[in-house]
């Protein structure tokens, strides 16, 4: 498995390398779908796109992909689509695994979807997936190619997909639930500056469960994974809350010691 940060110089230089190539220096057996998470400040949402139906009145959903160019590595080509379609760059983003079932192309209106969009659609196909962590505040959603919009979908409310698309949102979904409670990755979901009661939301919806307050802030503190802004609210009707923003050297520091005690 793979986690990456690609720097925004780097990546939008290799965007604009992209952007040279065609349909024909595409590789037609591999391709890479990226589950993009956000957190609007009350429930976590994932990002999906409406592919077009060429002229039919069926609405499909499914996750934001491509195939990969040849010469492309897996990971440059999840950060190529996070950036096609968001503008975002440098953000977190995470190999979940490879997705190849038989089942993959059983329904017909995506076999239908394929002829329209590829010269060879009946070849089977094997997908990379990610999961990426972004801050929908700073997101510019631009549908590109295939993408006819984009909707940002409570993941209560995610049903049916596109290919195999539930079941790849699906084990990035439980993924992150399980890595949240041993890694501080959440921080990605949030502004710089946060209030501990905006932290405390976070985690309860990632974890669709609610967790005491007063140890949840208990632990983060003592952890020392958040610092004081010396910065409070402004402009709201109850009593202002703390600022804070994420301790990336302490998060450095524990990433050599082992996070053992940050389980909730």
């Amino acid at each position: 498995m793979s986690l990456i940060h690609i720097a925004n110089i780097e990546n939008h230089f290799y965007l604009w390398n992209m952007q040279g190539k065609n349909k024909h220096e595409l590789n037609p057996r591999v391709s890479t779908d990226c589950v993009i998470f956000g957190f609007d400040r009350h429930e976590l949402k994932v990002l999906l796109i409406e592919r077009d139906s060429f002229g039919r009145e069926e609405k499909v959903l499914a996750l934001p992909g491509d195939l990969i160019y040849e010469g492309e590595d897996l990971d440059k080509a999840a950060a190529r689509v996070l950036l096609e379609l968001t503008g975002l760059s440098d953000i977190y983003l995470e190999q979940v695994g490879a997705f190849g079932s038989l089942e993959r192309l059983k329904k017909e209106s995506d076999k239908e979807w394929l002829r329209n969009i590829r010269e060879e659609p009946n070849i089977r196909v094997i997908t990379v997936a990610y999961f990426s962590l972004v801050n929908m505040e700073n997101i510019n959603i631009e549908p590109h190619s295939f993408a006819k919009a984009a909707v940002w979908l409570p993941v209560s409310e995610v049903s049916e997909l596109a290919f195999d698309h539930y079941e790849i949102f699906q084990v990035s979904l439980k993924k992150l639930k399980n890595k949240i409670q041993n890694q501080p990755i959440g921080f990605n979901l949030l502004p710089d500056k946060f209030t501990l009661s905006q932290l405390h939301k976070l985690y309860e919806a990632i974890l669709g469960r609610e967790l005491d307050k007063r140890n949840f802030r208990r632990k983060m503190l003592k952890l020392n994974l958040v610092v004081s802004c010396a910065e409070k609210q402004q402009g709201v009707p109850h009593k202002p809350s703390q600022y804070y923003m994420f301790n990336d050297e302490k998060y450095n520091e524990l990433i050599l010691e082992g996070f053992d005690n940050f389980g909730f």
